[in-house]
């Protein structure tokens, strides 16, 4: 048998600790959240994605009677990106989240495997990673690429 050991690098701020441009995307990010349409879940995301030229776009989590029809922020923020500008890379992706009380969530909240897999295909793609960032009131989590949040992913090796 073999054993090996995953690890994964990720980094807390406070958002008084980050730069100036991933303070902004932090706030588009939560801005998006006022655009959800959350009426089942009463929760709502919201995601920016700012783009290789500096480029910024968002997008918030877009809910449904049929629920499997719904949509995740950080989807709609990357198909939006990748539709819209197909040839520019995502550099960082940020997201943010509101409870059914209309609060920022006090810890970061993490992707969907379903969106985490999308994410690796965005990263493979442009053969580059992208930066993640996880907003939270107590704190903001950094992940270097969507590998970290999905390091047994399924890509187009598996099918050749």
């Amino acid at each position: 048998m073999k054993e090996e050991t995953l690890h994964i690098k990720l980094k807390i701020f406070q958002y008084e600790e980050l730069n100036e441009a991933d303070r902004q995307l932090i706030d588009s990010a939560r801005q998006a959240t006022y655009r959800s349409y959350a009426p089942y879940s009463h929760f709502s995301v919201g995601a920016a994605a700012r783009l290789a030229d500096g480029t910024v776009v968002g997008g918030s989590n877009q809910e449904n009677a049929a629920s499997p029809s719904s949509l995740c922020a950080e989807r709609t923020t990357l198909f939006y990106a990748n539709a819209q500008y197909p040839d520019r890379a995502v550099d960082t992706l940020a997201i943010a989240a509101r409870n059914e009380r209309g609060e920022f969530v006090d810890n970061p909240i993490s992707p969907c495997g379903a969106c985490r897999q999308v994410m690796i295909e965005v990263e493979r793609r442009f053969n580059r990673p992208m930066r993640i960032l996880l907003y939270g009131k107590q704190g903001i989590c950094e992940v270097g690429s969507a590998t970290d949040l999905l390091p047994l992913s399924f890509d187009d090796s598996a099918m050749k």
